[in-house]
């Protein structure tokens, strides 16, 4: 494996290690509580390392730059005050029990985003693996936990990252995040942590230690972005790389979910983007490890093998499907969802194609939107119904069981949840949760006021948060009752058990019908058959192995007149129903009659999944 630069507190048999990068300073020093404080020696190349004996595990400890005020470490392995108190020496020493886990493969994959400040009541560790084995009931092969990077609140997103080695202290320790991965582990799942390489977020401390770890060549709204490219670039790549390599060999972490990678800008010929996912691989070896992004460009380049140029992750998420569904599903087409008109047409181009745009001209933008993408094969691309923002970009963070009827939903559950793309549910999407999601971020002072103002200047896209009465209702992020309110309540996944059948039986003909599989020699296609109704036909080899997904939001659709080729069963065989939407164990209103070979009706607001049988 490449050689990875060591950062921040080690400890080992006499004491600890400490090395830091501040590059353009001239001198460090090291304060452990009870100990003293210790000048590091000037290595060369902006850094400065010390051995100091006796600085055990457990020990707190701050720098100084140059005599100034205590600072963090930023490669601190924990913050239990908060992140601009001491950090504390912490060993990598774990009983791991998952010596057996293979990692997480780029196929057949069901995707889970979670929240840990809100995935339970006590917002923990801990608490979250005690709901490990209900998500392995339910099929789910791998969790996506939203960044745990230290931030300058009690409660937030995770998105504003200051200390990026260190797991948020709210959480619990990093001992009980391993338990967590590690209980994953023996039950089947494996975990991505989601991470902010693109900006800096409020409270941070890099500047005090060199005035080259951050540029603010790019500065958008989140803040400054890191140097990858810049004056002494190298040590600051190391640092960004190294805390990827941390989590996947300190914490057995099988891969990463990387934010807004469009705003990585780097113009080095060894984009940072492919040094990372190579660098996750190697450190995972002999695992596989699993690299998922959010490019809003959607660039073609990213999932490429690096032998053609690419940076050669696995998947990219796809809002193009969400935004289809999502106004086919409600009918509104406001802000950035006027791209879409929710047709039949989009989403079979969707289930198709992925990206629905790759190259043609966008409304909202003005301007040529997206890279081509036609011949890309399905598992690069992660399609999903919910996620963290488009919940939570919304005047009242509401789901989509508030949305939606109640058959709607199933409807387009199905959809997700057998269409060829990897699937991505959003916590509590399984059993339909009430709860609303908001955007949270717990600081004050002037920063509050900065961070309400701009969200609702975000929020104010939407034509409905420009009436003042939504205006004054919306939802204050700095206010803890905000975070409160977005908690899961887990009383309905016992009131609403009955979408959790849903999901788990779509889960189980997902994992155990070859057709759903990414590695079948499959073929996909579809087409119209109403204004709001579509066919899905995967095509196998083995004319029995063919199956149909019928959809429909529309009215009920009278199936007398069937000229479209797709609906015809493989010789030899016709079509039998494998599994409806509306069955009472779905809390649906019945299963009707299906028999294409007679005149029948597609229901309303209906998914349908059609097996074969021998013709008799």
């Amino acid at each position: 494996m490449s050689s990875v630069q060591v950062f921040g507190a080690v400890p080992n048999d006499t004491g600890a290690y400490f090395r830091v990068w501040a590059q353009g300073r001239d001198h460090v020093t090291v304060t452990i509580e009870g100990l003293g404080t210790f000048s590091l020696a000037a290595e060369g190349a902006g850094y400065f390392s010390a051995e100091v004996a006796g600085a055990g595990v457990g020990a707190r400890y701050t720098f100084s730059i140059d005599g100034g005020p205590a600072v963090p470490d930023l490669a601190s392995r924990w913050q239990p005050e908060d992140s601009a108190g001491p950090s504390v020496i912490v060993s990598s020493d774990f009983a791991w029990t998952d010596e057996k886990w293979p990692g997480v493969r780029d196929h057949d994959q069901v995707i889970y985003e979670v929240h840990i400040g809100t995935f339970t009541p006590e917002g923990t560790w801990r608490a979250a693996a005690e709901r490990l084995p209900f998500l392995s009931d339910l099929g789910v092969t791998v969790l996506q936990v939203m960044p745990v990077g230290a931030f300058a609140a009690p409660f937030g997103w995770g998105y504003d990252t200051v200390l990026p080695y260190a797991p948020h202290g709210p959480y619990g320790t990093p001992e009980d995040m391993r338990v967590f991965v590690d209980r994953a582990h023996s039950l089947g799942i494996g975990v991505i942590l989601d991470v902010v390489y693109n900006h800096v977020g409020l409270g941070e401390h890099y500047h005090a230690y060199s005035d080259h770890y951050l540029t603010s060549r790019e500065e958008d709204e989140w803040g400054s972005g890191f140097n990858f490219d810049g004056e002494h670039a190298q040590a600051v790549r190391d640092f960004i790389i190294g805390n990827a390599v941390y989590w996947i060999r300190d914490f057995h972490i099988d891969g990463l979910r990387i934010d807004a990678v469009q705003a990585m800008i780097d113009g080095s010929e060894d984009h940072i983007l492919s040094a990372l996912t190579r660098a996750v691989r190697e450190a995972a070896s002999p695992r596989s490890a699993y690299v998922v992004v959010e490019n809003q460009p959607q660039e073609r380049r990213m999932i490429e093998a690096p032998d053609n140029g690419g940076s050669g992750v696995d998947g990219m998420y796809n809002d193009d499907f969400q935004h289809a569904v999502r106004v086919a599903a409600t009918g509104h087409d406001d802000f950035y969802y006027r791209d879409y008109r929710g047709t039949a047409q989009e989403l079979v181009s969707s289930l198709k194609y992925g990206f629905l745009y790759q190259g043609q001209r966008s409304d909202m933008r003005e301007k040529a939107y997206g890279t081509y993408n036609l011949d890309t094969p399905a598992r690069h691309f992660v399609h999903f119904l919910e996620n963290h923002d488009q919940v939570a970009n919304s005047a009242r963070g509401f789901r989509l069981s508030s949305l939606v009827s109640p058959a709607r939903l199933r409807a387009i559950s199905a959809l997700l949840l057998l269409g060829p793309q990897t699937p991505s549910l959003f916590q509590g999407q399984e059993f339909g949760s009430t709860r609303p999601f908001f955007y949270f971020f717990g600081v004050d002072g002037d920063h509050a006021r900065a961070v309400i103002e701009g969200r609702k200047a975000s929020l104010a896209n939407f034509p409905g948060v420009a009436d003042p009465a939504m205006g004054d209702a919306l939802a204050d992020p700095t206010d803890v009752s905000t975070f409160e309110r977005s908690k899961l309540d887990w009383s309905e996944a016992v009131s609403r058990a009955h979408l959790v059948k849903l999901h788990r039986d779509l889960l189980r003909i997902r994992r155990e019908d070859q057709a759903f599989s990414q590695r079948s020699q499959r073929r996909i296609d579809g087409a119209v058959l109403g204004e709001h109704a579509l066919v899905l036909r995967y095509l196998t080899p083995n004319p029995a192995d063919h199956r149909l997904i019928l959809f429909n939001l529309g009215r009920d659709l009278p199936m007398a007149v069937t000229s479209e080729p797709l609906l015809a069963p493989p010789e030899g065989h016709r079509w039998s129903l494998a599994w409806s939407s509306e069955h009472p164990a779905y809390d649906g209103a019945g299963r009707r009659p299906v028999d294409p070979e007679q005149f029948w009706i597609l229901p309303s607001d209906c998914a349908l999944l059609l097996g074969t049988e021998v013709r008799q």
